[in-house]
């Protein structure tokens, strides 16, 4: 596919994003942290890079791990990301980008804490948080975050 520059926006538009992605396939994160940040699985598009805000006056962080914070508007109050507390890797939400085309649900993450009562129609790869972690971040020993 090639690397694809997308434009994301908040719901009140104040805040906009331009990240490149090499995949743009959508991963769902089930954890607690997730969830209640999202009110609901956090659909986000993996691996954002070239990361560029504009209305970065408008972006609050909460710092949720020792090694994460999340991003939101501070207006709207729409989740915009997950981060690396080096911003070295960025999940974006894959709400904020208009026409995505051809985009698939391929992975879940933390589908040991998912809730019974919903579940996905397709069928992606799943991993439990342990085995998350084992994949991503070995050396990390708090939650998601």
């Amino acid at each position: 596919m090639g690397t694809k520059r997308l434009q994301a926006k908040c719901l009140c538009g104040g805040v906009r994003i331009d990240a490149d992605f090499e995949t743009l396939d959508v991963g769902v994160c089930h954890c607690d942290t997730c969830r209640r940040w999202t009110a609901g699985p956090f659909m986000a598009l993996d691996g954002a890079s070239n990361v560029v805000a504009a209305g970065t006056d408008l972006i609050a962080t909460y710092s949720s791990s020792g090694w994460g914070e999340r991003g939101f508007c501070k207006v709207c109050g729409t989740s915009l990301f997950w981060r690396s507390l080096d911003a070295a890797h960025y999940a974006m939400s894959a709400t904020l980008f208009d026409g995505l085309g051809n985009t698939q649900l391929t992975q879940e993450i933390f589908i040991d804490s998912k809730p019974s009562w919903y579940a996905f129609a397709n069928e992606t790869e799943q991993m439990t948080g342990a085995e998350f972690f084992a994949k991503v971040a070995p050396q990390q020993e708090t939650p998601h975050g």
